[in-house]
């Protein structure tokens, strides 16, 4: 959005037999649901994720995370706290500083893990210990 607003994808992947997951694409929020990014922050409406699931069973794939950029910090927001776009215990919300300008890794990024009932648990200051970037 060239630095101007909220935006965000999807990653999916799969989860692998030690507890890791493997991000292997991506899909952005509005090509699921349109109306995504429509008020300047991300709202995803729930009708919209039947969507989501298609194109994870059309892949082989399923939602291993999700990204989305903020202006500035990688706090969560209240908006973030009260309403994941995924809202499944275990579900990890990656939140990119400064619209993903500049190099984000982890240690610099927002990593959250949803635990039901309005709950999160940060894991923003562990890092790549967390959160491990690999090549390919």
């Amino acid at each position: 959005m060239n630095g101007r607003r909220e935006s965000g994808a999807y990653l999916l992947g799969n989860h692998r037999p030690d507890g890791s997951r493997e991000i292997s694409e991506f899909v952005f929020y509005d090509d699921i649901d349109p109306a995504a990014l429509a008020t300047g922050i991300v709202t995803i409406r729930q009708t919209a994720l039947p969507r989501l699931w298609e194109v994870c069973r059309s892949r082989g794939m399923g939602v291993v995370a999700d990204v989305h950029v903020h202006p500035h910090g990688y706090g969560q927001s209240d908006s973030d706290q009260a309403n994941p776009v995924i809202p499944r215990v275990g579900h990890l919300a990656l939140i990119l500083p400064n619209f993903a300008r500049g190099r984000p890794v982890p240690g610099s990024i927002g990593m959250y893990e949803f635990l039901g009932a309005g709950r999160w648990a940060s894991h923003s200051s562990e890092g790549a210990r967390f959160f491990k970037l690999e090549g390919r």
